[in-house]
């Protein structure tokens, strides 16, 4: 059973939102609770979904990369599931999303240009049943992006 987080909870999420790296210790001293409690929250969280701390240790193979977001109509609208199912197999995408809207799914990954893009789009996108076409555009100047915003909820 997933519970609603309490108000330490969030206090505890929201100290490591902008650095996962932060000590127990110190959010325990920022909150006023021990040490223990902040390392068994952290832990029953992980354990139930609600939060995942993970570290990016392969930061340089983003340079000179772009990130591509992919919009894919399917044939028949009840493909979108199953499509998307198949696009979440292909292990480049960091993400896939069935959409509301202009297209059906979403998928997001990285390329080195716009010519391995269109590599990418023909040999493992547009190979998949029930795709019917795509649209791409490739991300060029972030402004801001938010990990917090990066929990997905099922």
């Amino acid at each position: 059973m997933t519970r609603r987080l309490d108000e330490v909870d969030a206090a505890i999420v929201e100290r490591l939102a902008p650095d996962a790296r932060i000590s127990n210790r110190e959010i325990a001293e920022s909150l006023g609770v021990s040490e223990g409690t902040v390392r068994a929250r952290i832990k029953r969280m992980e354990e139930e979904r609600q939060v995942r701390i993970t570290a990016v240790t392969n930061i340089d193979r983003f340079d000179n990369h772009a990130l591509a977001y992919i919009w894919i109509e399917v044939e028949r609208s009840d493909q979108a599931r199953e499509v998307a199912s198949r696009l979440a197999e292909v292990g480049e995408l960091g993400f896939v999303g069935v959409m509301l809207g202009r297209s059906d799914i979403l998928a997001i990954t990285m390329v080195r240009n716009a010519e391995h893009l269109a590599h990418f789009i023909h040999d493992r996108i547009t190979s998949i049943e029930g795709v019917r076409r795509t649209e791409s555009t490739l991300g060029v100047n972030f402004i801001k992006h938010d990990y917090r915003m990066a929990r997905i909820v099922s």
